[in-house]
């Protein structure tokens, strides 16, 4: 695996007034934009070409970033239309940046302590998508989905999908340029078995709103401040 996608086009509505102004992968915890923290991590791995998608305040993203030198890593960017095109949709718009391989795609508004290394030699066999899942959060109780011994499954949502997840890009050939929402194509490739997972009790926070933005920056400050490496 060569490649990383960071999906970073939302909003942010929730976030605002923050959001009015910054770009939501770019909001700082611990003294650091979040999306960096994927950044690092990436390359860290040897994961050095990272697509990076972006609608609101995106040209914000590439100024910060740049062409990513600086972290050692080769940015790309895949610009989409006023308002975004959905998850679904900017996957498929990026796809001449992605290459054949599979690619590790990761939403840029999460803070994260999974350990992408997992995801490195990923076997997919018949399957075109690998989905990280976490235990449902209070935020989030109903759930997205559930494991099984033959993968991810709808039926009695005990799990969240975390935003992170391995993709084959061929699966989004035939996905019709526009804006178009993740869920239902995760609930075709569900159908047709196309979709393995696993669950992960590693560090989560979707940083959804400004309590919980506050929230894990005073963790990882306080993480810092005492020495410690983790949350």
């Amino acid at each position: 695996m060569h490649t990383a996608m960071i999906l970073a086009a939302g909003r942010g509505e929730r976030m605002r007034p923050l959001t009015d102004t910054i770009p939501k992968p770019l909001l700082k915890v611990g003294g650091k934009p979040l999306m960096v923290y994927h950044i690092e991590r990436l390359v860290s791995l040897g994961i050095c070409h990272i697509v990076i998608n972006h609608a609101w305040l995106g040209k914000c993203i590439e100024s910060f970033l740049g062409d990513g030198s600086r972290y050692g890593a080769k940015i790309e960017y895949s610009p989409e239309i006023p308002g975004g095109l959905e998850t679904l949709g900017g996957l498929r718009h990026a796809l001449p940046l992605l290459g054949e391989e599979p690619i590790l795609a990761v939403n840029g508004d999460i803070y994260t302590e999974y350990d992408f290394r997992k995801l490195m030699n990923l076997s997919m066999n018949d399957r075109d998508c690998h989905m990280v899942l976490v235990p449902n959060p209070p935020h989030h109780p109903a759930g997205d989905f559930s494991l099984n011994a033959d993968g991810v499954v709808m039926d009695m949502p005990g799990y969240t999908f975390s935003g992170i997840a391995v993709y084959r890009p061929a699966v989004f050939r035939d996905v019709p340029e526009g804006r178009a929402p993740l869920k239902p194509f995760f609930q075709k490739l569900i159908h047709e078995g196309r979709i393995s997972g696993e669950v992960s009790n590693a560090f989560w926070c979707d940083v959804g709103t400004p309590e919980r933005l506050r929230k894990l920056d005073r963790s990882l400050r306080a993480g810092l401040d005492s020495g410690e490496e983790h949350i």
